[in-house]
């Protein structure tokens, strides 16, 4: 996965990258229209999570509300087919939060294609754009380049990050993690004060857990004056079972969007590897039109 560096400093402002390889490429070259909502197959012999106690029966063309999921109209389905489709890469097909997604970074979001740091980054703003709605609880998102900052340059490089924002008056703070062709998130609860990381391969990561806590001391001591009490906080990697996880090697972009989605709603995660293709479509209408459903 080859990215670019990021401007020097501000949250999700810091998004701009070099386009990551569509996955599809790895799977037989070019996609075909017919073959861009398929459910993906778990390998032969894959073991479930569970995570996926639920039975994994390919998803009806539409979602019905009784299972928790908006299901998408003709006309939104024919909205989303034709963003994928044919077009020019580099038409600008959604521009806010000062990052713009065009129709190459779109493409990710077909089946079986890694999703790019644009992509990430967008979904996470419009993640935050629907915590200022009242009822859910205040956010706020990292670009997917701050932990690689963080861990290649210490508190110093991103202590400027933050110069708009107070993380102590956030109840959640995300940040997404590439970890070179692999998608992890880590939330920080201000409120229950936790720090997890959730990883749909079921990786260990409380390396990552404790590197965001000394960061948030640093902070804390840096913008506040206030000493914070490591010991009053707690870390956890998510276990396999606790979470959803994948079955293929291209979902976990999908998958790192809705934990953040879900945890953002304060709301189990009932979703499974079946739900991947319906939300891929999903989140293409919802980046069109800036908002979620």
């Amino acid at each position: 996965m080859t990215r670019g560096s990021p401007p020097a400093e501000e949250s999700l402002e810091q998004a701009g990258a070099v386009k990551q390889p569509v996955a599809g490429e790895q799977h037989g070259g070019q996609i075909s229209e017919d073959a861009l909502f398929q459910v993906p197959l778990a390998p032969a012999g894959a073991k479930k999570s569970p995570a996926h106690d639920v039975e994994e029966k390919k998803l009806p063309r539409l979602q019905k509300r009784a299972e928790g999921f908006t299901p998408l109209t003709e006309a939104m389905e024919r909205e989303v087919i034709a963003a994928l489709g044919k077009g020019e890469p580099d038409e600008v097909m959604s521009s806010a939060f000062k990052l713009r997604v065009t129709r190459e970074d779109i493409r990710t979001l077909r089946n079986l294609c890694w999703l790019n740091d644009e992509v990430i980054n967008f979904y996470m703003g419009l993640v935050m754009e629907r915590s200022k709605k009242e009822g859910y609880p205040s956010v706020h998102a990292f670009s997917s380049f701050f932990y690689e900052k963080l861990t290649s340059g210490g508190y110093k490089a991103v202590e400027r990050w933050t110069r708009r924002v107070d993380l102590f008056q956030k109840d959640i703070i995300l940040v997404p993690i590439n970890l070179r062709l692999h998608w992890t998130l880590a939330a920080i609860d201000t409120r229950k004060k936790t720090v997890k990381h959730f990883d749909s391969l079921g990786q260990e990561g409380h390396q990552i857990c404790e590197t965001l806590l000394k960061y948030l001391q640093e902070e804390s001591r840096e913008k506040r004056h206030v000493k914070l009490n490591a010991s009053e906080w707690t870390i956890h990697s998510m276990e396999p079972h606790e979470i959803p996880q994948q079955s293929n090697g291209s979902d976990c972009g999908v998958f790192t969007c809705k934990y953040a989605d879900y945890i953002c709603r304060d709301k189990p995660m009932t979703f499974t590897q079946t739900h991947m293709p319906y939300f891929r479509k999903k989140m293409v209408w919802e980046i069109l039109h800036q908002e979620l459903l």
